[in-house]
Parts: structure tokens; sequence; C-alpha cells
């Protein structure tokens, strides 16, 4: 065996994965592996933005589009620990990222060296960084790091997969040591647990047998490439498609059959068949409260009174918050090519299916389009939400990847956005983190450069990462972000409207005792760091500057005013407890 430095090992091991780019911001504490990696980097990509937030939701965004993990690389101490909200985000999104962090050196433990941690143990970055991964690694000798990136990889990419972290005192990094080669452990989409024929039977024993069923489908089955399958069996048996934001996609939105997403914000008819259904097939979604109403009856679901099948490769999230009829861990592209499988043997009724039902749906669906149809091609200015979410919709390609952030920009998307394909809108759902968007489209432009790649950030949440317009530039990453602007942290000032009288504090943005609204020139700002600036204050402008932006292939920012005072019609609930929800705008619960 050749004796080689640790950050070889890190290095090979990285590339014998297949891991090629690596988001990493240099420190002292990381020296030695950057180092290393310089004499394979033909072979393993450094990208160095200028935040390790922005870093991990870069990773995070080339996973979800590629399916592909990479890695993210921070120093000792505060940058390390500026990766735990992005983490988190690529936690509850389960997306895979590999975040290696440097710690103090092993000979300086508990010494309370440069940026340790040690009030309760040596070394203590793990327990930091513990609840935002699926697990954490600390290896302490140069011995022990293939057999930890061997574990890391399979923990990160097998299950549900998810963030890992690898802790690395910096010693080690230049340390050499013998060592024999660890297999391969990275395993994304090679295992895939499938149901029992005895759930598989009666899972379509249970969709024949219904007359108002529906599908709803969630990340997971974007994560398994079910797309396909999930279109087959929905033609195959006529049954309408609720979608989650992470889902969205993996069935062509376009399509008859999808309804759209369902919640507060979700399209009337997604509301409408949630709360009507007499079976719910649930595959790779959690049921969380934005999607649920907040679990109140008659909202979206009408649980237990409607049956469900819970089908999820994890099985914490089966019951967590509706008990199942039929339970069944699985993957979900397994799951649902074993029901195509078995609809083989079948004998199915000649005719339409479900006829009657879609007709119901068809119905509530022309109700909901002709409720919103006097908004569309709003001339107001400020400029409508509506008018945004409809030029995006005309001027982009229907191979775009969308990433958007954590606001009121997001709610609009949810509830009109159509995606065309699987992995095109990167959302930061569970965890909700701003900065996520204007720095997952980076990662995603990596993943697919031959695709058009657009950010849709709030104002608020850009300003928390303007520096993605450097690393943008320095990395030649030609996307587009379009500011929604419209000088508030909006969601949050709505909320404060809606409940507390009208009153506003800290909500909007402005400047001066006569309190007149105030952001930077986002375009300057643009300009100044060599990306080409747009500002659009009249709708009539909105869809040349994207179109021009997209087609100078090279970083570009719009900078669009919008009305913050129209708001997504709510056709579902969100409570906030101990508050009164407030009721929908269109349309009324349900009970059966």
């Amino acid at each position: 065996m050749t004796k080689k430095k640790g950050g070889e090992i890190i290095t090979d091991r990285l590339i014998a994965e297949g891991i090629d780019h690596v988001f990493g911001i240099c420190g002292h504490g990381n020296v030695g592996l950057l180092d290393c990696m310089h004499e394979r980097r033909d072979e393993l990509r450094l990208v160095s933005p200028r935040h390790e937030q922005t870093a991990v939701h870069m990773a995070d965004g080339y996973f979800r589009v590629s399916h592909k993990p990479a890695a993210t690389l921070t120093s000792t101490g505060p940058g390390s620990a500026n990766q735990i909200m992005g983490l988190a985000v690529a936690q509850t999104d389960s997306s895979a990222v590999l975040a290696i962090t440097a710690n103090v050196p092993t000979s300086q433990f508990n010494r309370g060296a440069f940026q340790e941690l040690n009030r309760h143990h040596q070394a203590d970055f793990n327990n930091v960084i513990k609840p935002v991964v699926k697990r954490s690694f600390q290896p302490s000798r140069v011995e022990m790091l293939p057999l930890a990136m061997r574990q890391a990889m399979q923990e990160m990419t097998t299950g549900r997969p998810g963030p890992v972290n690898l802790d690395i005192p910096y010693n080690l990094f230049q340390e050499e040591a013998e060592v024999p080669d660890e297999p391969v452990g990275g395993a994304f989409g090679k295992r895939r647990s499938g149901a029992s024929a005895e759930d598989v039977s009666r899972a379509v024993d249970m969709l024949l047998d219904a007359e108002r069923p529906v599908i709803f489908i969630g990340h997971g089955v974007t994560l398994s490439e079910a797309g396909p399958e999930l279109s087959e069996l929905a033609h195959r048996l006529s049954i309408p498609v609720i979608s989650s934001p992470n889902g969205m996609g993996a069935m062509d939105m376009e399509d008859p059959l999808s309804l759209g997403f369902i919640g507060r914000n979700g399209a009337y008819q997604a509301n409408q068949a949630g709360r009507h259904a007499d079976l719910v097939l649930a595959v790779g979604a959690r049921f969380d409260d934005r999607s649920a109403s907040s679990w109140k009856p008659g909202y979206s679901w009408n649980f237990p009174h409607t049956k469900l099948i819970h089908v999820d490769v994890d099985h914490a999230e089966i019951g967590r918050n509706y008990l199942p009829e039929l339970p069944v861990l699985a993957d979900a592209r397994s799951f649902l090519r074993q029901l195509l499988a078995e609809l083989e043997g079948r004998d199915l009724p000649a005719g339409e299916r479900l006829k009657s039902w879609n007709s119901d749906i068809a119905g509530w669906k022309q109700e909901w389009d002709a409720y919103i149809a006097p908004n569309w091609g709003s001339e107001v200015v400020p400029i409508s939400p509506f008018r945004i979410v409809e030029e995006c919709q005309k001027v982009l390609p229907h191979d775009a990847i969308l990433s958007l952030d954590s606001g009121v920009h997001h709610n609009w998307y949810m509830q009109f956005w159509k995606a065309r394909n699987p992995q095109s809108m990167l959302n930061t759902w569970g965890y909700s983190g701003m900065g996520f968007g204007p720095s997952s489209i980076l990662g995603a432009k990596l993943a697919a450069p031959d695709k058009v790649c657009v950010s849709i950030s709030g104002d608020g949440g850009f300003t928390m990462v303007p520096h993605v317009l450097c690393t943008a530039v320095e990395y030649d990453i030609p996307v587009v972000w379009v500011v929604w602007n419209n000088f508030a942290w909006g969601a949050i000032r709505d909320l404060q409207y809606g409940y507390f009288e009208g009153r506003e504090y800290g909500t909007a943005f402005y400047q001066g005792d006569n309190k007149t609204p105030y952001n930077p020139d986002f375009a300057a700002w643009a300009r100044a760091a060599g990306v080409a600036g747009y500002t659009v204050t009249r709708p009539g402008d909105f869809a040349g500057a994207l179109e021009e932006a997209i087609r100078l292939n090279r970083p570009a920012l719009i900078d669009v005013h919008v009305d913050a005072d129209i708001r997504p019609p709510a056709t579902g609930s969100w409570e906030l407890p101990p508050l009164k929800p407030k009721e929908p705008v269109f349309g009324t619960p349900w009970r059966p």
C-alpha cells in the first residue's frame, strides 16, 4: 500500500464516488486539503462563493437538478457554523449534500485552541451540526478516513437522502498513512425497496373500489424519478393528481389530470378534490401544515373519513400526521411499477373510469378559472403579481429551471405555476430559508448548463445573499435573477395587516421620518458586480426584459416593482396558533 496524505485520500475518494463539484470557502483549517485538491483540479472542480450558506444552497440545487451529490468545504469554526441554515433546508427537503468541515488539530483538542468549541466536549462542532444532518462523522486518524467517507456517502444517498457531515481535524489533511481502499458507498437510486405483494394487491383493490380517488405526490416521486410511472397510472385509472411544490413537474402540470397544489395557496380544484375524495394515495408526501391547511378537517383533507394509502421511503413520515389505512414502506418508483404490474393481471371495466368524479373536478376548475380570469393581462402599476407569473409562463421554455425563495412570491408560484418537467422547480419548502433561491440557482445551472435557469426572489431574500452576483461573474454562470421588489417583508406584513387590525411594524422598508419606501437600486448593484441589470416598473416591459436577459447568456438581474397590496387568493387555510385563522377567500370548507 502507498502512503498517502489524508487530503489525498479525501480527494481521491470524492472522485471515486462520482463527486465532481466542491462548493467551498478557504480558511486556515482547510488549506491542507485545498492543496491536495489542486492536484486533481481537472477532475474535481472547486467553486468558491462568498458565503458558506450559499455554498450549501449551491450544492443543494446541484443535487436537486442532477440527482448527483456535491460536496461543500468549510474551515474551522464560524465558516462551518455559517452552513447551518443551508443544511437545515437540505435536510427538510431531502437533498444530499456532503458537508466537509475542518476542526482543530487533534494535538490541540480541549486546549481552547483558535475556534475550538470545548465547553461540553472537545472539538465539539459535531453537536452544533447534528440536528441538521443525517449523521456527523469525526475521524480522528488518517486511517479512519476511507471508512468514514464510504459510510458518509452511503448514509447520504440511501433511504431518504439528506446532508451528511464529515468533521475532520485539520492535521489529518497533511498527515500520512498507509490505508486500504474502500468500495464505493454512494448508492442513490440503486436501493429501491418495494412493497409486499399483499399490500400491492390491497392498494389496487382500494383504488378500483374508490369512486372519488386522488393521488397526492411529494418530493419522493421527484427523487425516485417516478414521473413516467405516475403519469401512466393516473391515466390508466383516470385518477387526478395533486402535487406538493417539491413534486411539481413530476407529472406535466398542463395535463388535464394535474390539479396543482393544495392548501391555503393551492388551486381551488385541488382543495375541493382533497376534501371530497373517498381515497387518497399519497406517494412520497409529508402532509405538512401548508399542504394540509394546518390539518384542519374540511379545508384540504377529511381524514380519517377519507381512506388513506400512505407510501414513503421514510417510515417516520408514515402516520406522522394522518394514520393510514394502508401504510407502505417503499420507494415511490418501485411501488408505482408494482401497481402497474398488478393492474396488468386485472380485468378493468371498459369505457372511461370515474366520469362523474372527473366531471365534478372539471366544474370546480371552471369556477376557479372564471374567478381569476379578470386578473390576467393586468396593466396596473405597480405591476400585479398575476402579470409576473403570467409572463414567466409565456417567456420561459418548457424545460426551464425555476428556483424560488421564501416569501410572498413563492405563494404566487405555488398557486399558479405549471411546471412541465421534473426537477425543474426548486423550493425551500420544509425549512423555508431565505437566500436559498438566489443561491441554489447557481448550482442548478452548473448541473444543467444547457437549460435556462431563473431565480425568483423577494427583495428581502435577495438582500441577504447579494454576493451571489460575484460568484456568477467569477465562474461565468449565466443565470437570471428576478427580484420581486415590493419594498417589504411582504408575506409577514400581510400577516400583520390581517391579524393585528392593520398595524405594521418592522415589516416594510422605509427611509426617513416620512417613511418613504426604500430599497437599493438592485439593477445598479448588479451592474456594479458585472451583471446585466434591468429595472422594470411597467407591466408591458417585463416580458421583453426577461427575453433579453435570457438571450444575453450571461448573468443578469431584473428588478421588477410589484404591487404589495395584491395578495394570492386563499382557497384553504393556514393556522398560526393561538390566532384564529382566516377563512378562504374563494370556496368554503366541506365536511362529510
